[in-house]
C-alpha cells in the first residue's frame, strides 16, 4: 500500500525536526514569568496538539499495518512491533492499534480510501478537541448498540457522541452513551445471539502492589447456567472457608459431610456471598489440580510449580516464592499450597543457577524444564512477560548448529518469540552471557537491526524485578557521584 501522506521523506523528517526543536524550547522555557490565565490557555494549547498528533501516530500505524511490517519483521501482531520499536507497555501498544483501527483511514487492496470505523469522532481528534480516552468511550459504547438497530441510527449515534466529546468529558460521552442504548433498546429485546457472543469474556489483571488479581468480565447464558448451581453448592455457608479449619471442604450435597459440622461451620461464616464464591472457586481449581484431568502441558503435569531458595525453605518464613505462571506467592502461603496440594517445588542454590543436566538427544526432559522454569521465571526475550507456564525449551544456540541439550544451553522462550529467532535480516539470535560478566550464563537476545542498529545484546529482567530495582540504584548512584564531582 502506498503512502497517501503527499510529502516526500525529506519533508516529513523536517516536520519531525521541527517538532523535536519545538519541544526543546518548550521544555527549556521560563514559564515563571507567565500569567495564571496564559498557564490555562498554554495547557489547552499543548493538549490540543497531543491529541492532533495522536491522529499522525495512527496514521504511521495504518501505513505500517497495510504495508505488512509486522509479519515482515517477524511479528505475529503490530501491537508487538509497536511494543519493541516505541518500548511501551503491552496495554498501551494494544490501546494504539485500537484507536488506529476505529479513527484511521485505510485503503482497499486498489488503493481507495475507506472511511473511519468512527468518522467524527476522528475528525474530532484531527482538529484536536478530543482526546484518546473520550475515542474510547464513544468506541465502548458503539460496541454495545444491537446489531438490530439500522446503519443510519447507529451513524447517528456515534456522531451525537462525537459532538458531546467536543464539548464534555469522556464521562459525559459514557452518559450520554448509557442514555442512547436505552433509547434505543428500552427493553432489551433488540439484543440477540451475536450480540452476546461478542460482549462474552473473562479478564484477568496482574497482580497488584498487593498480589492481588482483579478478574472481570461477562458471562454468556450457558456459561452462567453452569456457573450457578456449582457455586449453589460450593459457595454454600460453612463450606470451603480458608479461615476455619473446621470448615467442611468439596460439594455442600457430598453424602460424606457431616450435616452437623456444616450448619455449625455456617453459623460461623462471616464471609460476604463475593467471598464465599472466590473461596468456592480456590477449591474448585485445587481439586481440578489434584485430580489430573488436565493431563499434561509441555511435557509437565498440569500443577502449580513453585520456586523458592534453599535460605527461604531453611528458614520457612519472609520473601515471595513464584509460580510458573508469573505470580508470586508469600512463603507462608506456598509452603502451605505446596503442603496440602501437592504441587512441584523447586529449590535452586545460592547462585540461583540450576544443576547441570545434560542431555543427548533434542528434547528436553522435564527435569530440565522445570530446572529453567526456577530459574527464568518466564521467556527470556527483553521485555517479554510470557510466563514460564507458556513457554517452551529452546536451545540458545541452535540444535541443527551444533547445540547440546545441556541445561547451561537452554532457555524458555515462548511461542511468539520463539518465531522470531531465525537467520533472516528481521531476525534475533540468542547467546548465552560470558563468564564474568553480571548475569553471566542468562541468555542475551541480540536484535535485529530495525530495532538497535548498534545490535547491543539484551536481558529479560521482567521476571527478576530485583534486578531491575538493583540496577536503578547503581544507576542512581553513579548519577550521584559524577554530579558531586561537577565543579
Amino acid at each position: 500500500m502506498s503512502s497517501t501522506w503527499g510529502l516526500a521523506a525529506d519533508q516529513v523528517t523536517e516536520h519531525l525536526t521541527a517538532l523535536a526543536a519545538a519541544v526543546t524550547g518548550l521544555l527549556d522555557a521560563d514559564l515563571t514569568g507567565v500569567s495564571d490565565s496564559d498557564v490555562m490557555l498554554m495547557m489547552q494549547q499543548l493538549e490540543k496538539s497531543l491529541r492532533r498528533a495522536g491522529a499522525i501516530l495512527q496514521r504511521l500505524i495504518v501505513e505500517g499495518v497495510e504495508r505488512s511490517l509486522p509479519a515482515t519483521l517477524g511479528y505475529n501482531s503490530p501491537n508487538k512491533l509497536l511494543v519493541d520499536v516505541l518500548r511501551v507497555s503491552a496495554t498501551d501498544a494494544s490501546a494504539r492499534v485500537s484507536a488506529a483501527r476505529n479513527l484511521g483511514a485505510w485503503h482497499t487492496l486498489s488503493g481507495d480510501d475507506l472511511p473511519a470505523a468512527l468518522p467524527e469522532t476522528a475528525a474530532a481528534q484531527r482538529d484536536g478537541a478530543v482526546g484518546p480516552d473520550h475515542a474510547r468511550a464513544v468506541s465502548k459504547i458503539m460496541r454495545k448498540i444491537p446489531h438490530a438497530v439500522s446503519n443510519a441510527d447507529v451513524a447517528a449515534a456515534e456522531a451525537i457522541l462525537a459532538e458531546c466529546a467536543r464539548g464534555g468529558t469522556p464521562e459525559d460521552v459514557e452518559s450520554a452513551g448509557h442514555r442512547l442504548l436505552a433509547y434505543f433498546d428500552p427493553d432489551g429485546r433488540l439484543t440477540d445471539d451475536r450480540d452476546r457472543a461478542r460482549r462474552r469474556g473473562i479478564s484477568r489483571g496482574r497482580q497488584d502492589t498487593e498480589l492481588m488479581s482483579k478478574i472481570s468480565g461477562e458471562l454468556d447464558l450457558t456459561a452462567r447456567a453452569l456457573l450457578d448451581p456449582i457455586l449453589a453448592k460450593w459457595a454454600r455457608p460453612g463450606m470451603n472457608n480458608p479461615d476455619d479449619p473446621e470448615s467442611p471442604r468439596g460439594d455442600a450435597e457430598d453424602p460424606s459431610i457431616d450435616r452437623e459440622a456444616l450448619v455449625a461451620a455456617a453459623a460461623r461464616d462471616t464471609r460476604t456471598a463475593a467471598q464465599r464464591n472466590h473461596d468456592a472457586l480456590g477449591a474448585i481449581f485445587r481439586v481440578v489440580l489434584e485430580s489430573q484431568i488436565l493431563g499434561r502441558h509441555r511435557g509437565l503435569p498440569v500443577t502449580a510449580i513453585i520456586t523458592m531458595t534453599l535460605d527461604q525453605l531453611e528458614k520457612a518464613a519472609g520473601g515471595m516464592a513464584t509460580t510458573a505462571t508469573g505470580g508470586l506467592l508469600p512463603l507462608d502461603d506456598a509452603l502451605k499450597l505446596a503442603e496440602n496440594a501437592h504441587p512441584v517445588l523447586v529449590l535452586f542454590d545460592h547462585d540461583g543457577r540450576p544443576l547441570h543436566l545434560g542431555r543427548l538427544r533434542r528434547v528436553a526432559s522435564a527435569d530440565q524444564r522445570l530446572a529453567l522454569i526456577a530459574a527464568e521465571g518466564g521467556c527470556t526475550r527483553a521485555g517479554c512477560a510470557a510466563p514460564a507456564s507458556i513457554c517452551a525449551v529452546h536451545h540458545v544456540e541452535e540444535w541443527r548448529h551444533g547445540g547440546r541439550t545441556d541445561i547451561d544451553s537452554l532457555t524458555l522462550v515462548c511461542d511468539a518469540c520463539h518465531a522470531r529467532v531465525h537467520d533472516g535480516p528481521a531476525g534475533w539470535a540468542t547467546i548465552s552471557a560470558s563468564p564474568g560478566d553480571a548475569y553471566a550464563g542468562r541468555t542475551e537476545w541480540i536484535p535485529p537491526p530495525h530495532i538497535d542498529p548498534d545490535r547491543k545484546p539484551r536481558i529479560n529482567h521482567r521476571h527478576h524485578s530485583g534486578e531491575l530495582i538493583d540496577r536503578a540504584r547503581r544507576r542512581l548512584r553513579d548519577r550521584v557521584r559524577a554530579e558531586d564531582r561537577v565543579p
